[in-house]
């Protein structure tokens, strides 16, 4: 951890809104490093691992495994470019319990419930034992693990207890339907069918990440580089209860998220109802 008044280096990669509000934010603490962004191409795509600005000596690599907005979605993170004994941080916010993790790479793992486990109001910490202790003098009581890790049998303040709850009923669902490898399966599945109907669309509906980087987890899609054509679809859609396919308001489009609560039969009725809106919508003429 760093101590006080040091400004330490810390290593950030920049792949979408979400990892750019995070380097924001170190910026305050740390002499943030960063190790490539990909803003300039729209966040399509990221430079060669063999070409990231790494930091040797920071004290610890930051990236986020899935962006929501953007669609950027790690399936194998380049663990090599991390230097040894350099701590790994990883915001999984949004592809939690979709795939399984190498916890043998990782110092830190932070994540949101309101994905893929729970309600909102929850967050996941897991942190390497011989991270906990060390804080700064000026962290926050309820920003200091130990506070939490030191409250054996019993807890600091009441947690949010009905979040809790409910991500402990899901999780023994989700280890019924068969775990990870079943989690997984149904991410593969239900992404691949949305990105083949896209792709096989002549152009109408696009989807502009790299093949490699797509996110299973949300897929954003153009129409005809349409916006008003894009407004259509979204008020029809959702007329035919298919709901929140609006993009981010920060970049506008069309989204589908597809977490773990979502039946591949979601995905069916999606791409049917795109297959009717492309018949009745012709392409615009090109300008």
């Amino acid at each position: 951890m760093l101590s006080d008044g040091e400004q330490q280096s810390a290593n950030y990669l920049t792949t979408g809104t979400w990892s750019q509000g995070a380097i924001k934010e170190a910026k305050k603490y740390c002499a943030a490093n960063e190790v490539a962004n990909n803003t300039s191409n729209g966040y399509s795509t990221i430079a060669e691992p063999a070409d990231w600005n790494v930091d040797a000596n920071a004290k610890f690599f930051h990236y986020c495994d899935n962006e929501t907005i953007q669609g950027f979605e790690f399936a194998e993170f380049p663990h090599d470019k991390v230097p040894a004994g350099q701590t790994l941080v990883c915001d999984m916010s949004s592809n939690f319990l979709t795939k399984p993790v190498d916890w043998s790479k990782y110092g830190v793992v932070y994540a949101g419930a309101q994905k893929n486990v729970g309600p909102a109001g929850l967050t996941f910490v897991i942190a390497r034992n011989d991270l906990i202790p060390g804080h700064r003098a000026d962290t926050p009581l309820l920003c200091d693990w130990e506070t939490f890790s030191k409250a054996a049998n019993t807890f600091h303040n009441t947690p949010a207890c009905w979040p809790i709850y409910m991500c402990g009923l899901n999780l023994a669902y989700m280890v019924e339907q068969g775990g990870i490898p079943h989690l997984q399966a149904k991410a593969v599945e239900r992404s691949t069918l949305l990105y083949n109907y896209i792709d096989g669309s002549d152009g109408y509906f696009v989807n502009n990440v790299e093949a490699r980087y797509r996110s299973r987890i949300n897929v954003p899609f153009r129409i005809c580089s349409n916006e008003g054509l894009e407004k259509k679809f979204i008020a029809e859609a959702a007329a035919a209860d298919l709901i929140d396919l609006s993009g981010h308001r920060s970049v506008g489009g069309c989204r589908a998220s597809l977490y773990n609560a979502m039946p591949v039969e979601g995905v069916h009725a999606l791409i049917a109802f795109m297959t009717t809106f492309k018949e009745n919508n012709a392409r615009p003429a090109a300008e």
